[in-house]
């Protein structure tokens, strides 16, 4: 594995187990992405058929796609926990490397997240999804106050610069690290 921080290291995990892992398995395969999405339809109510169940869908394979092409190095159809730490330890130092998949996650994400569909996270919203992953939501409120600095609201621009934050920061304090809902590492 490449020589990536005990912090940013724990960060990457959690987003690994927490988020991608969801059948804890110990790779993200496609199985993985069906779950999640089925848990994100149930979360906002989107029955099958629906226009955003079949968005989510749509947007969530080409995020596998674009994730497995670009980690799944052995080309098994998964990505271990190296090929993760790595894929990112890569976009850290090379902010550059940035990948379509990666836009289209934080993008995904930030829409999830804004459920009033005002172009703005509030905490109330930002909560309700990182609970739903098992984040007590305390936890996550007190992450978004982290987050956002203390203002009410985060836009997308900022959401992005805190994402850049999460997977490239060392620094424990950088308020992108608290995107995922977790205060501590």
């Amino acid at each position: 594995m490449s020589s990536i921080s005990d912090f940013r290291k724990k960060k990457l995990l959690y987003l690994f187990n927490v988020f991608f892992d969801v059948n804890q398995s110990g790779e993200i395969d496609r199985k993985d992405f069906e779950l999640a999405i089925e848990k994100i339809c149930t979360l906002r109510g989107w029955p099958a058929g629906n226009p955003k169940n079949i968005e989510t869908h749509d947007c969530m394979f080409k995020i596998w796609e674009g994730l497995r092409s670009k980690a799944d190095k052995d080309n098994d159809g998964q990505v271990s926990v190296d090929e993760w730490c790595n894929m990112w330890d890569a976009y850290a130092k090379d902010p550059s490397t940035v990948m379509d998949w990666q836009i289209r996650y934080m993008n995904f994400m930030f829409d999830l997240e804004d459920a009033s569909h005002d172009g703005t996270i509030d905490g109330d919203e930002f909560s309700i999804v990182c609970s739903s992953y098992g984040v007590d939501k305390n936890e996550c409120q007190e992450a978004f106050k982290k987050m956002s600095k203390g203002a009410l609201e985060v836009n997308r621009e900022q959401f992005g610069e805190l994402w850049h934050e999460y997977f490239s920061s060392d620094d424990t304090t950088s308020p992108g690290n608290f995107i995922f809902g977790k205060t501590s590492f």
